[in-house]
């Protein structure tokens, strides 16, 4: 048949093409195994268990501010869409950042009130003895006490 006819048909040919081809399908399902009936029966349900459910999913439909019922959505409503998630990650990530900021003036701050209040001398942190000494740790008193009594 020729593809420009089958596009051409007029509403009612395409319902007589649809019920002639249905009642064909029939006739010709009664001669089929009934394990063969089963499977086709089951794989209908599911097809159409699906395409209801897509019909569902699709079915956007708005009132316009005039009362008419639409199932286009308004460019500007589109436009949000997009455009409000994108806006809570910039706002999100500049929130992060800025606490990361803070959290770091804060640390910076400690670490100079800790250097200002100790007893030893900034200066003192510089040279490299003292960091051996800050490794090594001071010497105890039982290293001291340890001298050999039969040399007394």
């Amino acid at each position: 048949m020729n593809h420009s006819k089958i596009d051409n048909l007029t509403p009612l040919e395409a319902d007589r093409f649809g019920q002639a081809s249905a009642a064909l399908l029939r006739q010709g399902a009664q001669n089929l195994p009934a394990n063969i009936k089963d499977r086709l029966y089951a794989v209908r349900m599911k097809a159409l268990s699906l395409s209801k459910a897509q019909v569902h999913a699709r079915s956007n439909v708005l009132a316009t501010n005039t009362g008419n019922w639409s199932s286009h959505s308004s460019t500007l409503w589109d436009g949000f869409r997009w455009a409000a998630p994108v806006a809570f990650l910039v706002l999100g990530l500049y929130g992060i950042a800025q606490w990361q900021q803070d959290s770091r003036i804060n640390d910076i701050a400690q670490v100079d009130a800790a250097l200002l209040t100790d007893d030893v001398p900034p200066d003192a942190y510089a040279d490299s003895g003292f960091l051996s000494f800050l490794k090594n740790g001071p010497l105890s008193d039982s290293d001291s006490d340890s001298v050999d009594p039969s040399t007394h």
